[in-house]
């Protein structure tokens, strides 16, 4: 039997394709593969600088912007001889997402220990669900999808947020918001650098085995270590005023009075739209890193890394000193136009280098976006209803991981990775306009 030679550099001899791990899946499910290897076949690169995105058995082109080369263990969950692809990842994270934060007031009605022990407790629940799904014995889509439902009463961030708001003054809240920021911040900074380095060392299973082991611990602090409740007397007294319904953790009748009430809902627009197009391009960043940037899983880590360290040095030492010289209008505003610039810039960038560059202007654009529009919100509603604005605060993320999977997926397989800069471009100058002619009031009354 005679095998075909191998192509060089340069010579005019067909490239033969070259089946890749079957954990390296791409969008390719062409029929004229085997099963085996269906939707991993990548072209041999002819040359230093091929960029060709084209599989060789039916002729399929990747997304405009696409590396030659498709992200091998982009899905690293998926199980040896699995035939789940990127078009499985978007299903997946949808529900996964839209149950996120359904129980707002549950802080403000139970306190703050009961919301950190069940939120660390549904954690725990979801890593080891993570964990199962790894096993190849076990059916690993299923637990996949399973592991997303105990999202619904994951609000760490929102708890921590209205034990902030309950004990600082409305003056000192941009800054302390800011604090709490930095602590997440470092905790972003040690878990991609540990998550990176575990699951590159150790296989996929290592990292969420210990997440699963954190989460029981915080669990256990909670329990032992977090007030009961750090809302105050008169808090409890408007609660609980005679003629007052008693509120369930699912009244939307409660929260729809939360968002007509005066100065709230034009900032919590704002917050929406402008934290549209950037979640778009962050729910879309683990395919991006892997397709476009070349990364691997230890270097997407430290980029994150990277990003957790800008993070903590603005929410921690910028943000609180811009809050004492500027108000909270001037800061929104702020971040909306350099938002618009940074997605400007987006659009042209070509490498991962230049997203490093773009970095510092995109995490201060967030970092103010977040801390202004939550301190603002508190400021606007009573201390009895701060769990649940921090709450409609912490479910804008959800939102945008419910809707990105689907619509950034479309998108950046029809117009590459350059359409989220045009679209937080476009987007957040439309809303600076808007900000610029009718300006936020620069302070908002608590309503009684």
């Amino acid at each position: 039997m005679d095998f075909p030679a191998p192509s060089r550099p340069g010579s005019s001899l067909p490239t033969e394709p070259v089946v890749t791990n079957t954990q390296a899946v791409s969008d390719c499910r062409c029929s004229r593969q085997p099963r085996a290897t269906r939707g991993s076949c990548v072209p041999q690169e002819e040359g230093r600088g091929s960029s060709s995105n084209t599989c060789p058995a039916c002729g399929k082109s990747g997304p405009p912007g696409a590396r030659a080369r498709p992200p091998a263990e982009w899905a690293p969950w998926a199980a040896r001889g699995s035939c789940c692809s990127r078009t499985c990842w978007r299903p997946w994270s949808s529900p996964a997402s839209s149950c996120s934060s359904p129980s707002c007031p549950f802080a403000d009605q139970h306190g703050a220990r009961a919301a950190f022990t069940l939120s660390f407790l549904a954690s725990s629940a979801l890593y080891l669900l993570l964990a199962a799904a790894c096993i190849p014995a076990l059916p690993g889509v299923a637990l996949l999808f399973a592991s997303r439902l105990p999202g619904a009463l994951m609000h760490t961030l929102p708890a921590a947020q209205m034990v902030i708001a309950d004990l600082s003054t409305p003056e000192e809240r941009p800054a302390a918001l800011g604090r709490l920021g930095l602590c997440f911040g470092v905790g972003l900074i040690f878990g991609s650098l540990l998550g990176g380095t575990l699951s590159s060392s150790c296989g996929i299973q290592c990292p969420v085995i210990v997440a699963f082991v954190v989460t029981l611990l915080g669990a256990l602090l909670s329990v032992t270590c977090i007030p009961a409740s750090t809302k105050g007397a008169s808090a409890h007294a408007q609660t609980t005023l005679p003629g007052r319904p008693k509120a369930s953790v699912f009244d939307l009748k409660a929260i729809t009075r939360l968002l007509l009430q005066p100065g709230v809902l034009p900032v919590f627009l704002v917050k929406v739209i402008c934290g549209l197009p950037i979640g778009l391009f962050m729910v879309m960043f683990s395919i991006i890193s892997m397709d476009f940037f070349q990364l691997e899983a230890a270097q997407a880590g430290y980029l994150m890394s990277f990003f957790g360290v800008l993070q903590m040095v603005i929410q921690g030492l910028v943000i609180g000193r811009l809050s004492s010289h500027f108000s909270e209008g001037d800061l929104l505003r702020a971040s909306v136009l350099v938002f618009s610039v940074v997605g400007l810039a987006m659009a042209l960038m070509a490498n991962v280098f230049h997203f490093c560059l773009l970095m510092p202007g995109l995490v201060f654009s967030m970092c103010a976006l977040n801390v202004v529009t939550d301190s603002m919100l508190t400021k606007a509603v009573s201390t009895s209803d701060t769990g649940t604005m921090l709450g409609l605060c912490a479910s804008v993320q959800p939102l945008m991981r419910t809707l990105g999977p689907t619509l950034g997926g479309l998108l950046y397989r029809g117009f590459g990775v350059p359409v989220f800069g045009h679209v937080q471009f476009a987007i957040n100058f439309i809303v600076f306009l808007v900000l610029w002619r009718q300006p936020v009031p620069r302070k908002m009354g608590k309503a009684q």
